[in-house]
């Protein structure tokens, strides 16, 4: 293995729209997190073109949460039962990913989410999105993260790989807005299902 998988990502939010997908795939891109769903009760309404056009253009295509404070089994069940008819949690896919950049998440927010997420959609590999001062100062992924939980650091440092920041489960980084790449020694299988 190289020090630097060639892999690289993008990530949407709901605000943002990909209008031909064949060009991000023809850039280099190999895998896209499109948030589809946030709280309990808000759904994308474009969630199923955007992660059937990332899916149809050859990008290995996963569906992100966006969490906000309580009800932590609640908003799992909710991204897992509008994600699973997406295809969200098939062979290949990237993993299930949680945003938690947002105030009064916390470390047990994040457990609940995950067990919850893994039983519903009957998967066990999740991403967990946090930004270098959440992961620096607010939460403790040793108590929550096992084996198949990767960290995902925002950190817009433009150094792709390299977020000047380390945990044993940091498999992702954020290096510009919207653009991801592979923290060495993870490789794009380690982020997919």
């Amino acid at each position: 293995m190289t020090m630097q998988d060639p892999a690289r990502g993008i990530n949407l939010t709901h605000h943002e729209a990909v209008d031909d997908w064949n060009v991000v795939r023809a850039g280099g891109v190999n895998f896209a997190s499109i948030t589809i769903t946030e709280s309990a009760n808000w759904s994308d309404p474009a969630a199923a073109r955007n992660l059937s056009g990332a899916q149809e253009a050859g990008l290995h295509t996963g569906a992100r949460h966006f969490a906000r404070p309580g009800g932590a089994q609640d908003q799992a069940a909710h991204f897992a039962r509008i994600a699973k008819p997406l295809g969200a949690f098939a062979p290949g896919a990237l993993a299930p990913a949680l945003d938690v950049r947002v105030e009064g998440v916390d470390d047990r927010f994040i457990r609940s989410w995950i067990k919850t997420v893994r039983q519903a959609a009957g998967v066990r590999r999740v991403l967990v999105y946090a930004d270098f001062e959440q992961w620096s100062h607010a939460f403790h992924p040793d108590k929550w993260a096992d084996s198949e939980v990767v960290l995902w650091l925002a950190r817009h440092n433009g150094i792709p790989g390299r977020p000047g920041w380390f945990h044993a489960r940091l498999g992702l980084h954020q290096h510009e807005h919207g653009r991801d790449a592979l923290v060495y020694p993870f490789t794009l299988t380690d982020v997919l299902l």
